[in-house]
């Protein structure tokens, strides 16, 4: 037991050291743009990426329900599947916001 605990203190003091070593090292570029051009690329990846995480969160949402949601929303005109499926696309979108804001 002893050696446990000894030997998870020198990993947690190791680790530590590390992690100050690695602060020191080099500064964190943060993500805010510094040119009009950069803050225009970084909005093109960030609505890309939105865009691909709505759909596939809608996608998996689709498959993990019964029927056929796209189905139930083009052909049979079903306005409660709408809302869900806004819904759906709606709280990925809240959530990607929010992962990017940081």
């Amino acid at each position: 037991m002893k050696k446990l605990l000894l030997s998870a203190s020198l990993l947690l003091a190791l680790l530590g050291s590390a992690a100050r070593a690695a602060e020191e090292a080099a500064p964190a570029r943060a993500w805010h743009a510094t040119t009009l051009w950069e803050a225009i690329a970084y909005m093109i990846v960030f609505a890309a990426f939105g865009l691909a995480a709505a759909i596939v969160g809608y996608k998996v949402f689709d498959k993990c329900t019964p029927g056929d949601l796209n189905k139930e929303i083009l052909e049979h005109r079903n306005i409660a599947a709408a809302i869900i499926g806004a819904a759906v696309i709606l709280g990925v979108c809240i959530i990607i916001a929010a992962a990017m804001i940081g």
